[in-house]
Formats: C-alpha cells, sequence, structure tokens
C-alpha cells in the first residue's frame, strides 16, 4: 500500500487496514473475515459518504463536481485505502466460502452415498438393515409426509370429483 495513502489515516484505520493484510488474513477463520469485512465495508462506505457530500456541497459554488474533487482529497484517498483493503478481504472470504461449500457437499454427498447403501451417516460397517436406514430420514418428509399441502389437495380434489359425480346422480 503507498505510504502516502496510509499517512492520512488515524491510528484506528491503520489498525483495521493492517488486518486486511494476506498474512493477518491467513490466521482468521471465516467467522472472523465476515466481521472483519463488515467492518471495513462500514469504513469504505463512511468515507465515500463524506467525499461525495462534501463535493455535492460545493458544487454550486465551485461551478461542478470535477472543480469540487480536488478540495476534498483527505475523505477521497481514506476511501481509496478502504476500497483496496475490502478487496483483500473480499478475495479472502470468497476462497474461504468456496472451500467451505466444497466440504458441506462432500459431507451431504457422503451422507446421501451411506443412506443409499441402506446406513446411517454415522454408523459403523456392521450396522446395516432396515433400522440404520429409518434413522437416516426420521419419517415421511415432503410429498411423502401424510399431511402435506399436496397431499390434502390431492385428497380435495379426489372428493370434488366424487361430490360432482354424485351431483349428476341424483339430478337423473
Amino acid at each position: 500500500m503507498d505510504a502516502g495513502l496510509l499517512a492520512v489515516l488515524n491510528d484506528a484505520e491503520r489498525l483495521l487496514v493492517d488486518q486486511t493484510e494476506p498474512a493477518a488474513l491467513d490466521q482468521l477463520d471465516e467467522d472472523a473475515v465476515v466481521a472483519l469485512h463488515t467492518r471495513v465495508r462500514r469504513a469504505r462506505g463512511k468515507y465515500v459518504g463524506q467525499y461525495r457530500r462534501s463535493a455535492a456541497a460545493r458544487v454550486p459554488e465551485q461551478g461542478g463536481r470535477g472543480t469540487a474533487h480536488s478540495r476534498n482529497t483527505r475523505s477521497r484517498q481514506k476511501a481509496e485505502v478502504f476500497e483496496a483493503a475490502l478487496s483483500r478481504v473480499s478475495r479472502r472470504l470468497s476462497v474461504l466460502a468456496d472451500r467451505a461449500a466444497k466440504e458441506l457437499k462432500a459431507e451431504r454427498l457422503g451422507a446421501a452415498r451411506a443412506a443409499k447403501r441402506g446406513r446411517g451417516p454415522d454408523a459403523s460397517d456392521g450396522a446395516s438393515g432396515p433400522a440404520s436406514a429409518r434413522s437416516v430420514t426420521e419419517g415421511r418428509t415432503g410429498d411423502r409426509a401424510l399431511r402435506s399441502p399436496a397431499t390434502e389437495k390431492r385428497r380435495a380434489d379426489t372428493r370434488a370429483v366424487g361430490a360432482r359425480r354424485q351431483a349428476r346422480r341424483d339430478a337423473r
């Protein structure tokens, strides 16, 4: 990072930017990176907002945004520093999220394979059979449930067809 840009930061802001260096990010788990991402995003938003408000207030006296731009360099530089820091944190968060997604996918596929073989995901090799297969799904779920919206609609439709048929017979 450019030393001139870092010079505009106070101590607390400099500490926040230091936490976004690659060596520091490698020490953090996914939840800590998410929290850091939020803090950096808020800091960036703060200085971007300050810069825009200040430049917009100077437009009438300066005659345009381009000329008002040069008088508000401090907030613009801070926003630039935090934008770079946010990009580093976002990249790291992306890597960690991809890794977690792959681990979750592998875990779910393993559980599905175990269920397909007739064993629960935690069952040992000797425990196979119908009892362990039932432990994977603790009962009927979704459309296979005894009382799901789909089955209730089917029952109502069947009753209505029967009622219409009976009404035609009674009308004869």
